[in-house]
Formats: structure tokens, sequence, C-alpha cells
């Protein structure tokens, strides 16, 4: 089995990298897909991690989905650090590897923004590159947004680049920004790539997983080619 991933990345943290995923996992679930789900590195707690388990139904331990964990709300660089750890690339790509035997679709939320250091002299870009991995790109529908995201592609390698997908999420109350970033944005890279998905009002809730945008613009982005 050869499953199609894609690493989900942020133009910064708190952006809602893990509701997406949790979304898109839920969703390819529902579908028969067999999904799993990882967030290699977790810091300052594991309640994102628990959030995806229980969006694929629990069908991987945390431990699969979160080997590795650190008390200290930090970059995961400097919690591994601070207990007197240390994480490599080739053991956070084999971990990755081996659920992707596994599986059909498999979604691999990182920590932070994409240049964030996850571990000793790598990060998001990396482990995208390592894994010829497709990038999702998560943002917050706010001014600024074009800049971080247009950095974030730039800094990602050319191939991993041209099959990035961009999701802006909205916030609660739209402006100027958020009706017309979308569009801007087009001008820069294909349009079809760009995702908006609207604010809700309890995002993880089970009322947020049946609604019908965010079902709708799944289907049209995320279903395998």
């Amino acid at each position: 089995m050869s499953a199609q991933i894609w690493v989900i990345t942020g133009t910064d943290t708190g952006v809602g990298k893990t509701v997406f995923t949790a979304w898109l996992a839920r969703f390819h679930h529902e579908r028969g897909v067999n999904t799993a789900v990882c967030k290699p590195l977790c810091s300052g707690g594991r309640d994102d991690a628990r959030l995806l388990r229980t969006a694929i139904g629990g069908s991987l331990t945390l431990n699969e989905i979160n080997p590795w964990h650190f008390r200290a709300p930090l970059a995961p660089l400097l919690a591994a650090r601070a207990e007197s750890k240390c994480v490599r690339l080739p053991e956070v790509v084999a971990h990755i590897n081996a659920l992707a035997r596994q599986c059909e679709v498999l979604l691999v939320e990182s920590a932070g923004g994409l240049l964030s250091p996850l571990g000793e002299g790598f990060d998001t870009r990396h482990l995208i590159a390592r894994l010829r991995a497709a990038p999702v790109i998560v943002a917050a529908n706010r001014l600024g947004a074009i800049n971080q995201l247009r950095l974030t592609l730039e800094a990602l390698p050319a191939a991993a680049a041209r099959r990035a997908r961009v999701v802006l999420m909205n916030p609660r109350r739209s402006d100027a920004a958020t009706r017309t970033n979308a569009g801007l944005l087009g001008e820069f890279i294909d349009p079809s790539r760009i995702l908006i998905l609207p604010w809700l009002a309890s995002p993880v809730s089970e009322k947020s997983f049946r609604d019908r945008r965010v079902r709708a613009a799944l289907k049209k982005h995320f279903l395998r080619d």
C-alpha cells in the first residue's frame, strides 16, 4: 500500500492546523478511506494529538500518532533540549514511513510554522522534502496573510511549492482583508489550490464535522485523484 502523504504546516502557530487536520482526517475516515494521522512532535501538551486520534475513531494509539512529546510550551527543538533529549530527522521519517505503509492517506501535522525548528538540524521543510509529500499551508485569513503565505511558499522546495494547497481559515468577523485575500493570492498561485474554510463557533464539535460548507470544500480539494 502506498499512502498519499500530506504534510500540514502553517504560517504561524495557532492558525488552525490541528482543526483543519482533524476535519480532513474525519472526512476521509467517514468515507471509508484507510486514514492515518501523525503529529510526530508535540510540546506543551498532547491535546492536539488526542484530537487527531478522535478524528480517526481511535484506530491508532496516542504514541503512534505522537511519538515525541515534551513538557515545555516551546519550539520542539528547545523543549527537547530542556529534557536533555534529541530528535533527528531520519527517525522521524522512519516512523512516518512505517505509518504510510499501513494506510491510503496519511496526514502529518507539523508544529508551528514551516521553518520552526523541530529537531536537531531540521524543520518542516526538510520533512516535506524527505517524504516527497504534498504540503498544505494553513493561514489565518486576516491582514498580513498574503505576505506570510508568499514567504512560506518561497521557502518550500520548488517541486513542493507547485503541489502545495493553501487553506485560509476565516476569523469570526470578516473584514476587507478576509474578503479579498484569496483573490489577491490567486494572482500569484493557481486559484484552484486555494481553499477557504468558514469560521465555526465550535470548530472541533460534531456539528462542525457535519458542516456542509466544510465537507464540500474538502471534497473538492482533497479527494484522491
